[in-house]
């Protein structure tokens, strides 16, 4: 659930990040976040079916709800940090603009 939840959000991101192609939204550290995070599940997933053989196809309840969770939390932590880059980097000015009229 976890590989499932954070390519979907991989997938959305990339393909916002080619739509909009606006570098003052600063999508490239938000997609190598989740491909990044795919890729970890991916491998996971690899060794969990090495591990489980068959039984990994069908997994209890709670397990998958446990791994929703976290492929959730995982997708909020990329997304904070991606908010906190933006509020460092301030591409448009915004923030440094707002602290000059204080």
């Amino acid at each position: 659930m976890t590989l499932l939840i954070t390519v979907f959000a991989a997938a959305i991101t990339t393909a916002v990040w080619y739509k909009k192609n606006d570098e003052k939204l600063l999508l490239g550290p938000l997609c190598f976040m989740f491909w990044g995070a795919s890729i970890m599940w991916f491998v996971d997933a690899i060794f969990e079916y090495a591990e489980l053989k068959a039984d990994y196809f069908t997994p209890a309840v709670g397990d998958m709800i446990n791994d929703a969770f976290l492929g959730l939390s995982v997708v909020a932590l990329a997304l904070t940090v991606w908010v906190v880059i933006l509020l460092i980097k301030d591409p448009r000015g915004t923030v440094r603009a707002r602290l000059k009229k204080q």
